[in-house]
């Protein structure tokens, strides 16, 4: 239990949950950690805080560097329980602490914790000097909450962005390149695709905003610290941001009896031929929150279920009800589903492709019962009209 120095004076005193592995619907295999961050100087700040059952760890961190009595300023730049959730704790071992926050950021604390604390609130552009450092305040709006904030410190070049730039991993490691490139973008990716996709004009604008200050050290409130690979996760949001997807397909679908899954191989095969990448997801194996950090790569998007009682499988309508809440735009489209009789599946799905605005070049492929070689010759002929159309652009 013992703190990180991350900068001079500056500590990561968080909490790592090794055994977390559902996260309000988003599967987290690895885990994750609440960051929190505590700066010693003339008025110690904590920079956020930790889930309630992991209070005494990070207290017990804290404690190593400083008795929390001495802490002035808790900065919360998220009012979400996981980040917020052992506030009320610090307050009583620190009672005279001002606890800084956005405006909506004071609204949300308030409303939650029923509590009369001594708010500082703040907004973009504000400083508080706490001796040697400065800490400046921007306000990050549906970056993913109404409330969310940044704090920076320009004398350390340090970005304290909350949410922002996280992953849900729980390591002993603290940094980026403690844990290499390839897993810290694939849990990055995974979970901009399940927590920030639906934000991403918000998330240009506090690009746009980030991009003026000095920094070397990017501190988000979940998982590694960026340091080494900071031009990297930078170059990586402004993509996912501007929807930008690469020229491959993900085939996404579930099957009753076989059928549906047939006719998702000989797309598969098609597109593989025309060599295009193509992901295979069964919703049978595969959770949907795995699935949308396949979404958030690709432009060719292919979602397959046979009809049940005039509509689709429930885990394909789970899956869907998912993929429009986070609203992945600029994608192409195509349905495809078996049936015994009714046939509706399909005609479901480009429902929903057409809510998301996605662009549907081709008629959906709906085919009764076991389908025919023939039938599957068709159905790989679509598939390389696709494959031309996304190479097409």
């Amino acid at each position: 239990m013992k703190p990180v120095e991350i900068k001079p004076g500056i500590y990561w005193v968080g909490g790592i949950d090794w055994d977390l592995r559902n996260f309000h619907g988003y599967l987290t295999q690895r885990g994750s950690t609440y960051n929190a961050y505590l700066i010693i100087d003339e008025k110690p700040v904590l920079v956020d805080t930790v889930k309630h059952y992991l209070c005494e760890e990070m207290l017990s961190r804290i404690r190593q560097v400083i008795d929390p009595a001495r802490i002035d300023f808790l900065v919360s730049n998220h009012v979400e329980m996981d980040h917020s959730g052992s506030i009320s704790r610090i307050l009583e071992l620190a009672p005279q602490a001002k606890v800084i926050s956005s405006p909506q950021g004071e609204k949300g604390l308030r409303r939650h914790f029923t509590a009369d604390w001594d708010f500082q609130v703040v907004g973009s552009g504000d400083e508080v000097k706490i001796g040697q450092r400065t800490l400046k305040f921007l306000l990050t709006p549906m970056v993913h909450w109404p409330d969310s904030m940044a704090t920076y410190i320009p004398e350390e070049k340090l970005l304290l962005p909350n949410d922002a730039f996280g992953q849900h991993i729980a390591t002993a490691e603290r940094f980026d390149d403690e844990v290499g490139w390839d897993i810290a973008y694939e849990e990055a990716a995974k979970y901009y695709a399940n927590i920030v996709l639906p934000y991403g004009e918000q998330v240009k604008k506090a690009l746009d905003a980030v991009s003026g200050l000095d920094i070397d050290m990017v501190a988000p409130s979940h998982g590694l610290i960026w340091r080494s690979y900071l031009s990297k996760i930078l170059d990586a949001y402004y993509r996912w941001a501007a929807n930008e997807a690469e020229q491959r397909a993900v085939i996404v679908y579930d099957t009753m009896w076989g059928s549906t899954e047939k006719i998702a191989q000989s797309l598969c095969q098609a597109l593989e031929a025309a060599g295009l990448p193509v992901t295979m997801k069964s919703l049978k194996t595969n959770h949907i929150s795995a699935v949308m950090a396949d979404v958030l790569r690709a432009k060719l998007i292919l979602i397959g279920s046979p009809t049940l009682n005039n509509g689709m499988l429930p885990s394909m309508g789970a899956f869907l009800t998912y993929l429009k809440g986070l609203r992945p735009k600029t994608r192409i489209g195509f349905a495809f589903g078996s049936y015994g009789w009714g046939g509706q599946a399909v005609g479901e799905i480009e429902k929903v492709m057409r809510e998301l605005n996605w662009r549907i070049p081709l008629s959906g492929v709906n085919l009764q019962w076991v389908p025919e070689e023939r039938e599957l010759d068709g159905v790989r002929e679509k598939g390389e009209e696709l494959a031309n159309i996304l190479k097409q652009g």
